[in-house]
């Protein structure tokens, strides 16, 4: 039933960001060409979410659905590789119009030149670990 319910969520999810334009290559290049505000505002919105989130379960001592409390521990900062890994990141989002994210949303709404970009993140991942000891922390 839990799987059924993750169809369902991921399913309902996917919806919104086709309907937000959140997919659209055009709506990414706008952003990354500082002509639009959209992407900005959804990525604004979602850091507001998702920080309101994340007070709200640290306050309320929220529990997950197996029932454990939920514990949000704070990071050691890692500025050199955080960095490195999100200019990478940028790089890859402005070139291939795609953020990691919505890429099945992207070939479930018909954009199957996405898959080449699953392929590629697919072998970076395998990259890195390969590669994990050697890059500085």
């Amino acid at each position: 039933m839990r799987n059924f319910l993750a169809l369902v969520l991921g399913t309902l999810f996917g919806i919104i960001l086709v309907k937000a334009e959140v997919l659209s290559w055009f709506r990414i290049q706008e952003m990354f060409a500082f002509q639009s505000i959209h992407m900005f505002g959804i990525i604004g919105l979602a850091v507001v979410v998702g920080a309101l989130s994340v007070f709200i379960i640290r306050k309320m001592g929220i529990k997950s659905i197996e029932g454990n409390v939920i514990e949000l521990k704070d990071k050691a900062p890692q500025y050199k590789s955080a960095y490195i890994g999100g200019t990478i990141f940028g790089l890859g989002w402005a070139m291939t119009g795609a953020c990691p994210g919505p890429l099945y949303a992207l070939i479930g709404s018909g954009t199957t030149i996405m898959i080449l970009t699953v392929v590629m993140g697919i072998l970076g991942v395998l990259a890195y670990a390969a590669l994990r000891s050697k890059l500085p922390h």
